[in-house]
């Protein structure tokens, strides 16, 4: 059976490494989806990215995933463990698309995961926590983050949270919310 994982957390809370831990347990060919690119120009960007590449086992393909991750999660087979890190960032790549058509994007994930034959374990920010921000596409960011992890959140399980040097199983310890409205 297609097991598909969500991760959450803050920003530094070790959600990318727990992961990282669940994929190697899964004893299936772990496919790292990075949904980041490479930007010369950033050397801070270049460095978060090494340190995650210097993490991980040298037997695991990375692939470059910035946009078209519905199609990818469609391709992947059975022997697959795809580790798609992040959906934050997937998100920011695609903050100029307008809401009708991201609506559609966003949709399309989820259908992808519905469907996927291959094991999915998704990293997820939880950039809700903080204050507002205090420019549109800030809070237009937020916004659209926060109602996809709770759509992922729905159909994944289980569900951790990863905060303070601790995972949670919030599958087994909370109650499932209603589904998010539009």
């Amino acid at each position: 059976m297609t097991k598909i994982i969500l991760v959450t957390g803050p920003a530094r809370s070790g959600k990318s490494e727990l992961a990282e831990t669940l994929a190697a347990d899964s004893s299936k060919r772990v496919i790292y989806v990075a949904t980041g690119e490479v930007d010369s120009a950033d050397l801070e960007w270049q460095n978060r990215i090494e340190r995650h590449k210097n993490r991980r086992p040298a037997d695991w393909t990375t692939v470059e995933v910035p946009i078209d991750l519905p199609v990818f999660v469609r391709s992947a087979d059975r022997s697959n463990c795809l580790l798609i890190d992040s959906v934050g960032t997937w998100t920011a790549n695609l903050l100029e698309q307008e809401a009708a058509v991201w609506e559609q994007t966003q949709q399309d994930l989820l259908a992808s995961l519905k469907v996927a034959i291959a094991d999915v374990i998704l990293v997820g920010e939880e950039t809700g926590w903080g204050v507002v921000p205090a420019y549109p596409a800030g809070r237009l960011f937020r916004d659209r983050l926060g109602t996809l992890v709770r759509h992922i959140g729905a159909i994944a399980d289980p569900v951790y949270l990863a905060t303070g040097g601790y995972a949670l199983n919030l599958t087994a310890l909370g109650t499932p919310l209603p589904p998010a409205k539009k």
